[in-house]
């Protein structure tokens, strides 16, 4: 596993972490279909949730990880979301939501910065 895929995997966790700590109940985890992976699916009364999580370990030049959610990664997320609910069938009826988490995992204190998604495409 190289390092970005570790520092993937300790944000994605902070994110689910805080989001069930908040009665989120985990659907999937990293699923994947040809269109892309979702990173987080989770369900919360009648609605769905939807997380693309960004973590970044130092200052980058892509705003905390918002400039790596560009209108094609955008794109390819909307058609990941479709492949999931086809699979899915029972969730179509749950209304959807998705947010994009920017994880800041430098110093000591991690903070998350998260950011709903109004258009995909």
């Amino acid at each position: 596993m190289t390092k970005q895929q570790i520092q993937g995997d300790r944000a994605e966790e902070i994110a689910f972490q805080l989001l069930q700590r908040k009665g989120w109940v985990l659907l999937d985890r990293n699923w994947s279909c040809r269109w892309g992976e979702l990173d987080l699916v989770l369900q919360k009364d009648q609605r769905l949730l939807v997380v693309e999580v960004k973590g970044r370990t130092a200052q980058r030049h892509d705003r905390g990880g918002l400039d790596a959610f560009h209108s094609h990664k955008r794109r390819r997320l909307a058609r990941a979301i479709n492949c999931w609910r086809s699979h899915h069938p029972d969730a179509g009826h749950q209304l959807l939501q998705v947010v994009l988490a920017l994880v800041n995992l430098s110093g000591s204190a991690t903070r998350v910065r998260w950011l709903a998604i109004h258009q995909l495409s």
